[in-house]
């Protein structure tokens, strides 16, 4: 076929219909993204693998979604799939782009402490403690909506996988999940409860939270009992680059785990508050601290060996998105509170709040950084899809020889 502008000719774009991959066989779609920086349609595979290339004029990759599963192009670097047949829906999606300048308020539906947010499948979702079934969601992180969780408890954590929202009580066996974001349905997990959750490797694990045995699922519904390597409270978990790493309050200890079900323990360069972890750009960076300043710590991308960095403030929350990690938490000698980014872990750069308070949770979806905390305000910074991308979608080779 012939290249398709979206939605507009820009006069720099090519088609690769002429030019497709090594051992491709046929083009199946190509085009360019010039105003809108996404595109979805249909494509219909011939049952063998397919060839996704994109070209830009930025380092940042670009998302091809195809029937759910997303695979990151870099510019002129073809990316194979797996094997497709008959039709499939395809979305070609710009990357997001742009350093954390300002924030800006958002009113959520009530004046509570709003302990965490999450980001999946197109919606946000604020949960908070105190014993209450009350909740919030989101479609675009700016404007947000009430709902209500399967019974009145103290919420604590909640994430996105495989299809499932999957929410936490505090320090309990009590759970729920949700295939909407808006509709819960309560269960029980096992272990002692924790307070937090995370996915990854086709596996939801909640780490415990002063106890020694924790829990997982691999469809989110039925769950089974796994011990970490050491009684603590442990206070974050997440997943990256194959594995899950976790850290705990007052030790010099984290650990990491391939499944989620058989933990490892290793060393951090000290003892201290860890609170929360997360990772991108190819590292693993934790955070907390118990005072105005507080140090972080820095991760191969292994999780497994560590060395010191130091923030600026103590931290309860940090994410990763866009290319940036942000944290949330400190205040300087006008009682600005502020948040700061990094790209890397190893410079900080502080950008003032529009409330006073700290940030309780942050999460980062679809181009937009969300912030919430213990009132009826949150935050929210958007940022922006670099274009023009041109794309191509080509069928592999027919046969190998």
């Amino acid at each position: 076929m012939g290249q398709v502008n979206y939605p507009a000719t820009v006069s720099t774009s090519t088609s690769y219909s002429t030019i497709p991959p090594v051992n491709a066989s046929s083009v199946l779609l190509d085009g360019s993204l010039t105003v809108s920086g996404t595109y979805s349609t249909t494509i219909t595979g011939t049952g063998g693998a397919v060839y996704l290339y994109v070209n830009s004029n930025n380092s940042f990759p670009t998302t091809i979604t195809i029937s759910g599963v997303a695979y990151t192009v870099n510019s002129g670097i073809p990316v194979v799939s797996s094997a497709i047949s008959g039709t499939q829906s395809v979305t070609i999606a710009a990357p997001y782009i742009g350093a954390l300048t300002a924030w800006t308020s958002s009113t959520l539906p009530s004046s509570s402490n709003w302990v965490n947010v999450a980001y999946g499948n197109g919606i946000f979702i604020a949960v908070q403690n105190g014993g209450t079934s009350a909740a919030a969601y989101s479609t675009n992180g700016t404007s947000w909506s009430s709902m209500t969780m399967s019974s009145a408890t103290s919420w604590e954590a909640v994430t996105y996988g495989n299809g499932y929202y999957v929410a936490i009580a505090n320090s309990s066996t009590s759970a729920a999940y949700s295939t909407n974001g808006t509709t819960w349905t309560s269960m029980t997990i096992a272990g002692a409860g924790g307070q937090s959750i995370a996915y990854g490797n086709k596996t939801f694990v909640v780490v415990p939270l002063g106890s020694i045995t924790g829990a997982y699922s691999t469809n989110a519904t039925s769950w089974s009992s796994m011990t970490m390597p050491l009684s603590a409270s442990w206070k974050s978990v997440t997943y990256g680059n194959g594995v899950f790493v976790a850290v705990a309050q007052s030790i010099a200890y984290s650990a990491y785990s391939s499944d989620g079900v058989v933990w490892t323990l290793t060393t951090l360069p000290s003892s201290d508050n860890w609170l929360s972890i997360a990772y991108g750009n190819g590292v693993f960076i934790a955070v907390g601290g118990s005072s105005s300043t507080a140090p972080s710590a820095i991760s191969s991308d292994n999780g497994k060996t560590w060395t010191a960095a130091a923030t600026s403030q103590a931290v309860n929350s940090i994410t990763y998105g866009g290319g940036y990690f942000v944290i949330g938490g400190g205040y300087n000698a006008l009682n600005e509170f502020y948040s700061q980014y990094t790209v890397n872990g190893t410079s900080w750069t502080n950008v003032i709040l529009p409330y006073v308070g700290y940030f309780y949770s942050l999460a980062y979806g679809n181009g937009t950084f969300v912030g919430v905390s213990n009132s009826s305000t949150a935050v929210y910074f958007k940022q922006t899809q670099a274009l023009p991308v041109t794309f191509g979608v080509y069928n592999g080779p027919t046969s190998i020889h």
